[in-house]
């Protein structure tokens, strides 16, 4: 009988869903004897969304139309007040929880969310398995470079954590987890396109989509849901005497896109909307503009591509320690506002400066996409003990985030 493991996601932002998504498809390469089951934390909660109930809108969404819209001021005081009502329907959240998994049980539950944690392993500790004695084990892995405590991602209960860099790796033992849940890779979650052969002809991807071949090309991302940011950031180059070309990837933002299309422009641009083809465009690139998100600047680090991106009071809350890790590995500028983003691709172009960055980004080797399954056989093996067999273990000769 195939073991059942269940991958829990949410749609705040598309990195989470992304993150399970190409997790379960190096599963399925790898042919591992698994049932897996995708399930969103929002479906199954549903029916407490008192925000979808009075509002409509889900309560999921509220986070992407705050992206959307540029309203991530005051995140930092916001995630406390998220928190207060996710707690006060802890206990709705564990009974609809404990229901589902009762008349479904699986053999292990992933969660690539932060927030619902507790509630999670509180259901599964209600939860009598078939197969199994006791409770399934609950593995969360982080989708971000690092936590943002208390209550975000990690929780001091019977949790394994699957940690990205040393930073978070660091957290985990704070807390109080045990050495035999905390868990190291050398990355975030990259969908598998990034390591698949891609062999591309530079000049001749660029001359079709009509941009110039012997120019410096800076590819602007701003995550799955887009940004206004992403015009500012053209005009402001486009008004420089940088010289550059640009590939902008707008997301699901049909605004930003509508206005960068219709924008006059110095430099030569492209502008694509929603696309899953990022491996291809970042291959045609030289460096990245964006914002500090976990996923995009790993994808970008994995592509060899140095990032600018901006740290301050706009910056979500969770994201900020991405842009200090960042500066931490060499592989990047972080400026404090996009208005001064000409200067900054001056300077990440200027040639004594550019192989500095273009050598440190390459030097971000990131695995954890092959190296997480392995690990999660390991869990299921694990002897009472609770500790994963060394043979699970990632290598160490892999190079991790530090």
């Amino acid at each position: 009988m195939k073991l059942v493991i269940d991958f829990i996601y949410i749609d705040s932002g598309g990195g989470h869903r992304a993150a399970a998504t190409a997790l379960m498809e190096v599963i399925r390469r790898q042919q591992r004897p698994w049932e897996m089951r995708m399930l969103s934390i929002q479906d199954l909660l549903n029916s407490i969304d008192v925000i979808r109930k009075s509002t409509g809108i889900q309560f999921q969404e509220v986070y992407n139309i705050m992206l959307r819209r540029g309203w991530t001021l005051g995140t930092e005081q916001l995630i406390p007040v998220m928190h207060a009502m996710i707690r006060l329907f802890h206990r709705d959240e564990v009974r609809v929880l404990t229901r589902h998994w009762s008349a479904s049980p699986p053999d292990m539950v992933v969660s690539l969310i932060p927030h619902y944690n507790r509630a999670i392993r509180q259901a599964l500790d209600r939860v009598a398995l078939g197969p199994r004695a006791g409770a399934p084990p609950l593995v969360t892995i982080l989708t971000d470079i690092a936590d943002h405590p208390p209550h975000f991602w990690i929780e001091r209960q019977d949790q394994y954590v699957v940690c990205g860099s040393a930073r978070a790796e660091q957290q985990a033992r704070e807390i109080g987890l045990p050495e035999s849940r905390v868990l190291r890779v050398s990355g975030m979650i990259l969908n598998p396109k990034f390591y698949d052969p891609l062999p591309v002809d530079r000049v001749a991807g660029r001359e079709r989509l009509g941009l110039r071949p012997d120019l410096p090309t800076g590819l602007v991302l701003f995550g799955g849901e887009g940004s206004m940011e992403m015009v500012k950031i053209a005009r402001s180059i486009d008004r420089s005497a940088v010289q550059t070309q640009l590939i902008l990837l707008c997301g699901r933002h049909q605004e930003a896109a509508r206005e960068l299309r219709a924008m006059p422009h110095r430099i030569p641009m492209v502008v694509e909307g929603f696309t899953r083809e990022v491996p291809y465009y970042m291959a045609l690139a030289d460096y990245f503009i964006g914002k500090p998100g976990p996923g995009c600047l790993s994808e970008a680090l994995a592509m060899h591509l140095p990032a600018i991106v901006e740290r301050n009071a706009w910056t979500l809350a969770h994201e900020r320690y991405n842009a200090d890790w960042l500066q931490e590995q060499g592989a990047g500028l972080v400026i404090g506002s996009f208005s001064g983003i000409a200067g900054a691709v001056r300077q990440l172009l200027s040639p004594d400066e550019y192989p500095r960055y273009r050598q440190a980004a390459a030097a971000t080797r990131n695995t954890a996409v092959f190296e997480i399954p392995e690990l999660l056989d390991g869990i299921l093996h694990r002897p009472a003990t609770g500790a994963v067999p060394a043979q699970f273990l990632p290598r160490p000769t892999r190079m991790h985030l530090q």
